[in-house]
């Protein structure tokens, strides 16, 4: 059985737990939770405006395995050296910090009390509001996973080199839409992207040196001034969307519909006709439904597959699951 299936089966199961969140589920036993979640995080934002997209990445990058439970925090240990934190698609995730300084505030004001599952969802909400981008509520009562295998990412969490086939049958199990497939999608609105990614498709298409044709020639040169073609080169990066690239607006569809998205996965929008769709109607109204849409996208995405009641855990720590 494959892993998409075996994730579909465990969502089927687990989608009935959602119905165990709600809002001001910490009213009694931590009331300060949620304002800490929200000034801290605008802290963080504030002088570091990439955490913004590092953390809303970070919770999809979460819930898109076993559910919004966590797991993608978890530190490699000695019993457990290969967790999601350390598969490929995670390696580049921005904000732990931010999560592991609003676990410490809460514990030292509530202590077992609330998830980092919980906090996680808050914080991603909180990132984009603070940026002026979408708000969306938060029902709150997960609890924290207490496995974490970096294969389960690697196989499970949607590539930046897919089609827009896969990536819909991605989305699929997961229990969302292709409408949600590329408004999620939209979130490449603001953060970066690393070269190392688009080498291939810059430098060596097709294996003969070549580049990814549907790529825009002026913006495949100007990517090539930003991202040498060393494959040693880990670290340069260029903002996801030239245009506005500090921003969250409907400018990324623009740049899609240009030939200039960054990843594979962001250029093959168009070749879906529902998604591309989405994509002209955004640019062709000055996206009058886009933040709107990725507020129900993102209400959607952190009730995927969430524990509740018994289940999981309250970790202590964000990064270590309880003895």
């Amino acid at each position: 059985m494959t892993n998409l299936r075996l994730l579909a089966i465990f969502l089927i199961f687990s989608i009935a737990n959602a119905q165990g969140l709600k809002l001001g589920f910490y009213e009694s036993s931590c009331p300060e939770a949620e304002e800490i979640v929200h000034r801290m995080t605008k802290q963080y934002v504030s002088h570091v405006h990439n955490f913004a997209a590092g953390l809303i990445r970070m919770n999809f990058h979460d819930c898109a395995v076993r559910g919004c439970d966590a797991s993608v925090l978890v530190d490699p240990s000695a019993s457990n050296n290969q967790t999601e934190k350390t598969a490929i698609p995670n390696e580049t995730l921005r904000g732990f910090e931010v999560i592991d300084a609003i676990k410490s505030a809460l514990e030292k004001k509530c202590p077992g009390v609330v998830s980092c599952a919980d906090i996680l969802a808050l914080a991603s909400r909180d990132a984009s509001t603070t940026i002026s981008g979408p708000w969306w509520e938060v029902p709150t009562g997960r609890r924290d996973g207490i496995v974490s295998l970096a294969s389960e990412a690697n196989a499970l969490i949607p590539s930046p080199f897919s089609n827009v086939t896969t990536l819909k049958q991605n989305f699929a199990a997961l229990g969302l839409t292709a409408k949600d497939l590329v408004v999620l999608s939209g979130a490449h609105t603001i953060g970066v992207g690393h070269c190392f990614i688009i080498r291939n498709r810059l430098y060596n298409f097709t294996g003969n040196g070549d580049t990814d044709p549907s790529i825009s020639p002026k913006y495949a040169e100007w990517l090539k001034t930003r991202c040498p073609p060393t494959p040693s080169d880990m670290k340069s990066f260029v903002f996801m969307d030239r245009i506005t690239p500090k921003v969250f607006d409907e400018k990324y569809f623009t740049m899609v519909t240009e030939k200039r998205g960054l990843f594979t996965s962001d250029a093959t929008l168009m070749d879906d006709q529902e998604t591309r769709t989405y994509i002209e109607t955004q640019v062709k109204t000055a996206g009058s439904t886009f933040a709107k849409d990725f507020a129900e996208s993102m209400t959607k995405m952190i009730n995927i597959g969430v524990l509740t009641g018994s289940q999981g855990e309250i970790r202590k720590t964000c990064g270590s699951i309880n003895l």
